[in-house]
């Protein structure tokens, strides 16, 4: 694998609405998520990140006691409140679903946030994965790399260029304009999460950045790392040229209270040993990390703050 060069950047995901590990049964609101994130800007998380999903329901991965539901609050609504009382890290959905949207409309709803954030939007994209959430909230779950590659012929020439015209399978946008824009020309970061061997070869083809989750040691990293490797090679492009980002679970002291608590292949330790296993990442090549952080709380942020300031240190 490829070394590093420059900062590890670190992001956050904001673990809301009902979204574990939140405290068994206790649901995150709006007014906690805001200092959350006030306090994880001052502790110098590069990135906040929120995830893309309307319920969660007992299919694996996910599980879910069987008859009850979870969910967590809508992503976009959520960002735009966030870009509003931060003013320094980036902001983005982790993944935005591409099927949850139409594809013109997601590309001018991150636009015009790119502009109430100045600048700051990542664009997470994504084809999404949990059956029950489609169903209940009326979203054909077929043909998903199929959806995804038409979705990204419409939201890449849109927010790169300004206008598109097209009309396929499953979606049209026909003369479609990004008016006004926003402040950057060729719009947002594009950062796919993809596995399958055609979302790899669009990954290849679309992407800024590519993002895989979630690893406990950077040797995991070796297989995503070099499906994107082949991709690129057999598309006709450098593998350079594409940012690798990863992500991984953080258990600091007191995670274990936090029930229903974090995956048993978390990164954990004291802050030190926290710090020496993100270098490892950030040695085998990862450029930007997303912690999924326990505690989820004013603690384990002001704890996390510590890992940083030692990893920069």
């Amino acid at each position: 694998m490829a070394t590093s060069t420059g900062r590890l950047q670190l992001g956050l995901m904001m673990r809301n609405g009902q979204n574990q590990p939140a405290g068994a049964g206790r649901v995150v609101r709006w007014t906690e998520l805001r200092e959350l994130a006030k306090l994880a800007e001052e502790i110098g998380i590069d990135t906040l990140f929120v995830p893309d999903h309307l319920i969660f329901r007992n299919a694996p991965p996910i599980v879910v006691p069987e008859g009850e539901s979870r969910g967590v609050w809508e992503a976009w609504t959520l960002l735009t409140a966030l870009a509003a009382v931060t003013t320094r890290v980036t902001l983005g959905p982790f993944v935005a679903c591409t099927a949850f949207r139409s594809p013109a409309l997601l590309a001018k709803m991150a636009d015009t946030l790119d502009e109430v954030s100045d600048g700051r939007l990542i664009l997470g994209l994504g084809a999404g994965w949990h059956p029950p959430e489609f169903d209940a909230f009326g979203y054909p779950f077929d043909h998903l790399a199929g959806r995804f590659d038409e979705a990204l012929q419409i939201i890449l020439p849109l927010l790169r260029e300004g206008h598109v015209d097209f009309a396929g399978q499953y979606y049209q946008a026909r003369e479609c304009e990004l008016l006004p824009r926003g402040p950057r020309p060729h719009g947002p970061p594009i950062w796919i999460g993809a596995k399958g061997p055609r979302m790899m070869r669009l990954v290849a083809r679309h992407a800024d950045a590519y993002n895989t989750v979630t690893h406990a040691t950077p040797a995991t990293l070796a297989e995503p790392f070099g499906r994107l490797d082949d991709a690129c090679r057999e598309v006709g492009r450098d593998p350079s040229t594409i940012k690798r980002t990863a992500g991984c679970f953080v258990m600091l002291p007191g995670a274990e209270d936090d029930a229903p608590g974090l995956p048993d292949q978390s990164i954990r330790g004291t802050t030190e040993e926290v710090a020496d296993q993100l270098r490892a990442f950030h040695a085998a090549g990862v450029e930007h990390m997303t912690c999924f952080l326990g505690p989820w709380n004013a603690r384990g942020l002001e704890a996390f703050g510590r890992v940083i300031q030692a990893l920069r240190g």
